[in-house]
């Protein structure tokens, strides 16, 4: 025994201890009481006092229980084991194949020194057409993925999964922040009639966890990552929904302890927090962590000081629109409001930013053909403007791509695609040479030049 409660509430539990030398951050103290086990993660001590985060909820806990101390922090399963199961924050199987413990890592252990860092990591081809020509991705990269509901982001990630599997033989981590717990059982079931369960672990903080819970949901997911990454020496995804759950859930942590907030309620320590998370997703030598993070976006204000302190770690992002999605062009993914750093010609080279910015310009000039096409008819149009409009279509339709995932939906086999023969494709429709092909002839295929 080394304290007893003193103070009880919804979210932390305040520990009167013995002696305050034998208690640290991050230590794992536990109460019996009831037939139930209750434990809590010390975040702070003053004086004698411990103050606490509760695993749990903190039903019949009361004044005067006596605590232990666990011998290790917070810890999750380090083996491949990892594969094929969903588990809590805490490190828990919550999927119905029970586990056989090999090894176990605390969730707050690694940090990547200078020396281990590697910035100059190739690139990760993800076989999407859109994604590889628009928002190039390197190993390494962090991009957010934005997109309301139904316009195509589960199958965008179910997508990126198989294909970086089928390339690189790598696994993925999907960590669930503060999101519905149906949705997560959406995407087991999902995983499991694409067969991709076995190549994916997966981590639950869920809506109607409490904040120790959602925050903690990120540090254990890392840690399946980083096993992937160290150990096997994979080029891993990451996918976390939703980041911004993520500081929310540490806003009601601060508020708890009683810290003066900033702005708009969030923590003072919301920068180092965040910056906590994404500094351990990067790559090695050996491997790389690129991470996918849906990012919520309250009020749609893009200028919310989260969503800015998320914004300022990201590499770029990838915006589903649901005017794509209506229009029957799947991945329904807005090319105008996508984007990368890697766009630069020192990196993917004079060619393909060259053919980025012209395919731009053409579809930018196609939005505003169209509404002059709808007033004055397409026959009042230059014949210079009649080719970028229906060139545009073309190309328009051709970043439609027929997906592995989808397969038994559509009926279209899936592909990879090459992204040479993309720059090939789309060379070839702008300077005309696939003019005389019908434009439903570029819809739902891999590479024209190779068909």
């Amino acid at each position: 025994m080394i304290g007893r409660i003193v103070a009880v509430s919804d979210l932390s539990v305040k520990i009167l201890l013995k002696d305050p030398q034998s208690v640290e951050i991050n230590d794992i103290l536990f109460a019996k009481h009831h037939d139930n086990i209750y434990k809590f993660e010390v975040v702070e001590v003053n004086g004698d006092i411990a103050n606490t985060l509760c695993f749990d909820n903190v039903m019949y806990l009361k004044k005067g229980i006596e605590v232990e101390k666990q011998s290790t922090h917070l810890a999750i399963e380090y083996s491949d084991e990892i594969l094929g199961r969903v588990f809590d924050s805490y490190g828990n199987v919550i999927s119905n194949n029970p586990l056989n413990s090999k090894k176990q890592r605390e969730v707050y252990d690694r940090n990547i020194s200078l020396e281990e860092l590697n910035i100059q990591s190739g690139m990760l081809l993800t076989g999407i057409k859109v994604i590889d020509f628009f928002a190039p991705i390197q190993k390494g990269s962090k991009l957010g993925l934005l997109g309301g509901a139904g316009v195509g982001k589960t199958v965008i990630i179910k997508e990126l999964m198989n294909n970086v599997f089928k390339k690189f033989q790598s696994n993925s981590v999907f960590i669930g922040v503060g999101e519905r717990s149906r949705e997560g059982k959406e995407l087991y079931d999902e995983m499991l009639d694409s067969n991709l369960l076995d190549k994916i672990s997966m981590v639950f903080g869920q809506m109607g966890d409490n904040a120790a819970s959602r925050s903690k949901a990120v540090y254990s997911g890392l840690t399946l990552a980083e096993y992937l990454r160290d150990e096997k020496k994979q080029d891993v995804l990451l996918f976390i929904d939703n980041i911004y759950r993520y500081v929310q859930a540490q806003s009601e942590i601060s508020a708890e302890l009683g810290r003066s907030p900033i702005e708009n309620g969030y923590p003072t320590t919301m920068t180092s927090d965040v910056s906590e998370v994404e500094e351990r997703i990067n790559s090695t030598n050996e491997g790389s962590i690129t991470s996918f993070q849906a990012i919520f976006i309250p009020a749609d204000d893009y200028t919310d000081e989260a969503v800015q302190t998320i914004s300022g770690h990201l590499d770029g992002q990838i915006v589903l629109d649901r005017s794509v999605a209506e229009k029957g062009i799947y991945p329904a993914i807005d090319v105008f409001k996508t984007s990368s750093v890697l766009v630069d010609p020192e990196v993917i080279g004079e060619r393909h930013f060259n053919l980025i910015e012209k395919s731009l310009q053409y579809l930018t000039r196609y939005t505003e053909l169209e509404e002059i096409i709808v007033v004055l008819g397409i026959e009042e149009l230059s014949e210079e403007d009649k080719n970028i409009f229906y060139r545009s279509r073309k190309l328009r339709n051709y970043f439609s791509q027929p997906m592995f995932v989808s397969e038994q939906y559509t009926g279209i086999p899936g592909v990879l695609v090459d992204i040479e023969d993309v720059l090939n494709d789309v060379e070839n429709i702008l300077n005309g040479t696939y003019d005389n092909i019908d434009e439903s002839n570029f819809l739902y295929i891999g590479s024209y030049g190779n068909k």
